[in-house]
């Protein structure tokens, strides 16, 4: 079923919404200790005891939400498969390997400073892939045309 622009703009309105009522409800919707840690005195501060288990059952959830809203975002604007199909490599091989270095990042309790944890924790947490996703697949449909 193809989609007119109209139709687009307010299905992907709708979804960009959900992405910010993920935001708006973290408090309440997931664990994460850290969202206080770096919004106050973390240069000054112990890193807070948490629940290792809890944290990354959390951050799973957390970037499972935002990915299906953002892989229905890209399909909505595209409606093409293999870019869905891409986008979920994508934001697999992106979730272990930053799970994975936050998760040793920890580990070391910041040992090397705040500011590393503190991005891969943002890329865990915040819908940022799409934004990189939708410019990339916009140029490569703008140009895949131009060769037909």
């Amino acid at each position: 079923m193809r989609l007119d622009k109209f139709q687009k703009i307010i299905i992907i309105s709708f979804l960009f919404f959900l992405l910010i009522l993920v935001r708006a409800f973290e408090n309440t919707l997931f664990y994460d200790p850290f969202i206080y840690y770096f919004k106050n005195d973390y240069l000054h501060k112990a890193i807070p005891t948490f629940s290792g288990r809890n944290l990354l059952l959390s951050m799973t959830f957390r970037y499972l939400l935002n990915g299906i809203i953002s892989l229905a975002i890209i399909y909505v604007a595209f409606q093409n498969k293999s870019f869905i199909k891409f986008s979920i490599k994508f934001y697999l091989v992106a979730f272990v390997v930053l799970m994975i270095t936050f998760l040793i990042i920890l580990k070391g309790e910041l040992a090397n400073g705040y500011l590393f944890a503190f991005y891969i924790r943002r890329f865990l947490i915040h819908p940022l892939f799409v934004l990189v996703l939708l410019p990339a697949f916009y140029y490569k449909q703008s140009h895949s045309k131009e060769i037909i």
